[in-house]
């Protein structure tokens, strides 16, 4: 935990520094002087106008999709279950698109048309597995593909309505995922949807462990699996949803996050979830640092970069063979 905290604080001092327009650790102390004034020099204006937005956005977003990565594996009984794969981005996605054409310009609005368009994704997985007579995790597997297949076949007919100079432009963004748009007006929603929905979900890690156990344990020890699995799944989904609503489809963070989490502490109780949503925000840091850095003055997609991270993390488990045992 001090070691991942430790790279989490060097990443984020290394994300407010560096940029197009670099700043020293003297402008940085010197912003925080002119917070209050109403003449602000230029280090000032960047720091508070896009430097510190835009690390604050990765960090809560990269917590959010870690930590909600770990609830969707231990929810779902899967080592595979993220929200990629459950559907939930490819329907926020779907929804933030549709305000998108819509006209529904405010950041506010995009981020409710994308938790409805999550939350909508979710309850047809739930559906589809119902409707299939089967409960196992690859149903809910399974289903979560058929779902996102279905959404992301809406999302094309929504580009080809776009108008090709605004509104494409807007949704390929949101298909690509990126932090270059992060303004102070996007933290504040953010923040007030995922901070208090994180918090819930850390102190509900309890019954999240236990659904781990299976419907008829939970059940034996008094929990009702259905009605916690359907209220930690909604918080999750709010969460992810809104995040996506800002930053757009970040694949693959959520994935393997928790598979990180679980190398480093062995166990899915204690620290677990804290763990895994320590290590999303470490590797959407750096994967937002390597973005702005690496595109010669051109800002390249973050999932570039969380995907190249994923496939060595995934291809080591592959290798293995290591299965997660929840």
């Amino acid at each position: 935990m001090i070691g991942v905290m430790a790279v989490l604080i060097l990443l984020t001092a290394a994300s407010l520094a560096v940029g197009s327009y670099p700043l020293t650790g003297k402008d940085i102390l010197h912003s925080f002087r002119e917070l209050l004034a109403e003449e602000r020099s230029m280090p000032t204006r960047v720091f508070w106008g896009l430097r510190f937005p835009r690390t604050l956005t990765a960090v809560l977003s990269g917590m959010t999709l870690g930590l909600c990565g770990g609830v969707y594996q231990l929810v779902f009984r899967s080592p595979l279950a993220s929200p990629d794969l459950t559907g939930v981005a490819s329907g926020a996605s779907f929804g933030a698109a549709l305000a998108i054409v819509l006209g529904l310009g405010s950041s506010v609005m995009r981020m409710g048309c994308a938790f409805l368009g999550g939350l909508a994704a979710l309850g047809m997985v739930f559906l589809l597995v119902r409707f299939s007579g089967g409960g196992r995790t690859h149903t809910y597997i399974l289903a979560g593909i058929v779902i996102s297949a279905l959404a992301d076949a809406g999302l094309m007919v929504l580009k080809t309505l776009a108008d090709p100079e605004r509104q494409l432009a807007a949704i390929d963004f949101w298909t690509m995922g990126s932090l270059a748009s992060v303004s102070s007006a996007k933290v504040l929603p953010l923040a007030v949807l995922t901070v208090p929905v994180l918090t819930l979900l850390l102190l509900f890690r309890r019954p999240v462990v236990m659904l781990s156990l299976g419907g008829d344990d939970c059940r034996a020890m008094g929990l009702s699996d259905r009605f916690w699995r359907g209220g930690l799944l909604l918080l999750a989904t709010a969460a992810v949803s809104s995040c996506t609503a800002v930053t757009g489809v970040i694949g693959f963070v959520g994935l393997i996050a928790p598979h990180i989490a679980r190398f480093l502490w062995r166990y899915r109780g204690g620290i677990y979830l804290i763990l895994c949503g320590l290590i999303g925000a470490v590797l959407l840091l750096a994967a937002d640092l390597a973005a702005r850095s690496l595109g010669g003055g051109a800002e390249l997609p973050v999932s570039i970069f969380t995907v190249a991270a994923g496939v060595p993390v995934l291809t080591v488990l592959l290798c293995t063979k290591r299965e997660a045992r929840l």
